[in-house]
């Protein structure tokens, strides 16, 4: 299968969930245009409160849909934004891509992934439980955070369910996707 954009949204407020949307525009260096956290500097409150000064590494949050449909298998109802990603993938195993791996959607925009998404206790204010079905571990005992990814905007563009995405992977040596 074909890695794909299954769903868009964004919230011109700082909400844990980001309804559905038709299409969303990524404006470069900035993030999702009328989303809450777009900004050159970071713009998730918790960070705000620490440094308003660092750079936002989080503009855009993406979140493949097959994690969706894992969760809904273990119980939980979850459609594309409620756990607050502006992008819903299909067709790519977003978390075992390295940090700097460029995600071309649709026909100009262009995300550089910068790292995992953090999973926060949101997300059992969300649903009860849920947190602990977002951190996984791996056959050495290690933390695996399925919640996604964080990535900056590199160039321009609008993107909608349907659009194709492109996956274009820097040169060696790779860094895996950390904490961000």
């Amino acid at each position: 299968m074909a890695a794909r954009v299954a769903a868009v949204g964004f919230s011109p407020q700082h909400t844990f969930s980001k309804p559905a949307a038709e299409s969303i525009r990524l404006l470069a260096g900035l993030g999702v245009d009328g989303d809450a956290h777009m900004g050159a500097t970071v713009r998730h409150r918790s960070r705000v409160a620490r440094d308003p000064t660092q750079p936002n590494r989080r503009q855009v949050h993406l979140i493949a849909g097959e994690f969706h449909d894992e969760l809904c298998a273990a119980g939980f109802r979850v459609r594309p934004g409620d756990l607050g990603e502006n992008v819903t993938t299909r067709g790519l195993d977003l978390l075992v891509l390295p940090s700097g791996t460029l995600l071309e959607l649709g026909a100009s925009a262009v995300v550089e992934l910068t790292g995992l998404r953090n999973p926060c206790p949101q997300i059992d204010d969300f649903q009860q439980g849920l947190l602990a079905e977002t951190i996984g571990r791996d056959a050495d005992g290690n933390a695996v955070l399925k919640a996604g990814v964080m990535g900056v905007v590199r160039a321009a563009g609008e993107v909608r369910p349907g659009d194709a995405i492109a996956v274009r992977i820097p040169e060696e040596p790779h860094r895996p996707l950390r904490r961000v």
